[in-house]
């Protein structure tokens, strides 16, 4: 009986941190979407024929890997049983792109615009024993920085 009592203390430990870390990301999150709300960054693989031609461009690249804490693996788990939609990786999913985009945004510090912006996600880290699932993901965020 202490044995569940321990596994479902560390478990609501496990959630608190987790939420306090997840909404610490997101605060950051938004503060820098504010700051590169005005730098453009868009899937046209060609700018519009309106635009002026630009003077430089270059590849930049953002890249993030975000690991899931053990409370919301363990909800995926169920979620995996039951099927359904897994929220509990909704918000994985989100704050990897999120800071990925910003981190590219970032490594173009003088562009006038990002064009042509992809963006690819990986699972990396998975645990021997908990064959499939998710233990980190990486996602990688990149497009051609050009300045007029």
């Amino acid at each position: 009986m202490w044995q569940l009592g321990i596994t479902l203390s560390l478990m609501a430990i496990g959630y608190y941190f987790g939420r306090a870390a997840e909404n610490k990301h997101f605060k950051s999150i938004r503060k820098r979407e504010k700051k590169y709300r005005n730098l453009p960054a868009v899937t046209f693989k060609s700018l519009p024929p309106e635009q002026p031609k630009p003077t430089d461009s270059k590849l930049v690249i953002g890249s993030t890997v975000v690991s899931i804490d053990y409370f919301k693996r363990f909800l995926g788990m169920i979620g995996n049983i039951f099927g359904g939609n897994l929220s509990s990786y909704e918000s994985l999913i989100d704050r990897g792109r999120r800071e990925s985009l910003l981190r590219m945004k970032k490594a173009a510090k003088d562009a006038d615009m990002i064009i042509n912006i992809r963006i690819e996600t990986s699972m990396i880290g998975q645990s021997a024993n908990q064959k499939g699932s998710v233990g980190s993901i990486e996602v990688l965020a990149y497009g051609t920085a050009v300045k007029f």
